[in-house]
């Protein structure tokens, strides 16, 4: 869907491991940071729209996240959806906010993504990503005997099953994946905001720990805790507010999984052709990606999703240096979900705030110089053989 809709202000915690902090005063910070940026205040939202995925398992809050966490900084009255698709929770709360904006409904909407996962009990963050696939398939493969006990592994050996399959079919090499970790590594420490700020070498990513064969710890992301939040308004409210060359939400495509044979489009493919189209732009004309690399396998295979290059030319890609800062097409300067972090439910609207921040040129050692299109992409949970949920979003200055 081609949008109508201007991003007005946003904002961000840092990503890691807040343990004396709680989800409202998470999400409390991301959002008064994004209405102080919009240079508004909370009485002007008509609608708020909150992504979260887990705090109903972690911290035992459900139903009613949104309006406790916006009623803690005093804004009540208007509509609250409260938004749950897996990782993808908050790029779908901006998806629906920029819909709702561009259909005329609203002049002026909140999108938030929030997480928290850390927590003493480790059954609690192991629950959180063991209901992010087929409930009542992993059960009847456990009765069986070929299943275990969930754990915060779960995805990383699932995305281990891809990344061998890439291996296998296109000669992809677990250097080449260590190279996308070294690259992000590089971009996370001059993020102030990233959960690790260490520049790591191939070697060193290699000799971190095995996590699930072929990645290791360096190439897989951590939990983490956080809050990213993106104020909408409509055209003529951008207008109204003095917005000069502002950052805009060009299209937004949502989409589900579906089961499809190996040499079959995925959702990521699907969502990124439609995008493009809707845009009128290629890969050819983006000049900064921030893609949903759960482990670094995962970015390379968004290579080839997106069209920046095939599938067999990912792991050459990633070795030219084209997707670091300098390159042709830097891809998570943020330092992405590895470096940075993945609050689940956080996440996507992250990339929104990195990418605006991008086409401002606010974002200093890691700044593309002249990046005036930008692209989003961000996925949730797993069945079958894709991502369950997955959202690409085109962006633009002026």
């Amino acid at each position: 869907m081609r949008m109508k809709a201007v991003i007005a202000g946003t904002g961000m915690t840092s990503f890691g491991k807040h343990a004396d902090t709680g989800l409202k005063a998470l999400g409390a910070a991301a959002v008064t940071a994004a209405l102080q940026d919009a240079g508004i205040a909370g009485g002007d939202l008509e609608a708020a729209f909150v992504g979260n995925a887990a705090a109903g398992v972690v911290t035992g809050q459900e139903s009613i996240r949104g309006q406790v966490i916006l009623r803690s900084i005093g804004i009540g009255k208007i509509p609250v959806v409260n938004v749950e698709n897996a990782c993808g929770g908050g790029s779908t709360a901006l998806q629906q906010a920029c819909a709702m904006v561009s259909a005329g409904c609203y002049d002026v909407v909140l999108a938030l993504g929030v997480e928290k996962l850390y927590h003493p009990d480790r059954a609690r963050i192991a629950g959180a990503f063991a209901g992010a696939v087929d409930v009542e398939a992993s059960l009847a493969a456990a009765a069986q005997g070929s299943g275990g006990a969930p754990s915060t592994a779960l995805f990383m050996e699932l995305y281990a099953g891809l990344a061998r399959d890439h291996m296998a079919r296109y000669g992809t090499t677990v250097q080449q994946f260590a190279a996308v970790a070294s690259k992000t590594s590089f971009h996370g420490s001059l993020n102030p905001r990233a959960q690790f700020r260490e520049a790591l070498s191939v070697e060193e990513v290699l000799a971190t720990p095995m996590i699930a064969a072929p990645l290791t710890r360096a190439m897989c992301s951590p939990i983490g805790d956080g809050a990213a939040a993106v104020v909408i308004v409509s055209e003529s409210k951008a207008r109204q507010l003095g917005l000069q060359d502002p950052v805009r939400v060009v299209t937004n495509v949502l989409r589900s999984g579906w089961d499809h044979g190996a040499d079959e489009e995925t959702v990521s493919a699907l969502c990124a052709r439609e995008a493009y189209a809707d845009a009128g732009v290629g890969p050819q004309d983006l000049d900064v990606i921030e893609c949903h690399d759960a482990c670094a396998p995962s970015e390379l295979m968004v290579y080839g999703w997106l069209g920046l290059c095939t599938p067999a030319e990912s792991g050459r890609f990633v070795e030219s240096g084209a997707t670091r800062l300098g390159g042709r097409l830097p891809v998570n300067t943020s330092g992405g979900l590895l470096r940075k972090g993945h609050p689940l439910g956080a996440t996507g609207a992250a990339q929104i705030v990195e990418l605006r921040e991008q086409l401002l040129g606010r974002c200093g050692q890691r700044q593309v110089e002249g990046a005036r299109v930008a692209l989003a992409h961000n996925g949730g949970g797993m069945l079958g053989p894709d991502a369950a949920a997955m959202c690409v979003t085109i962006l633009s200055r002026g």
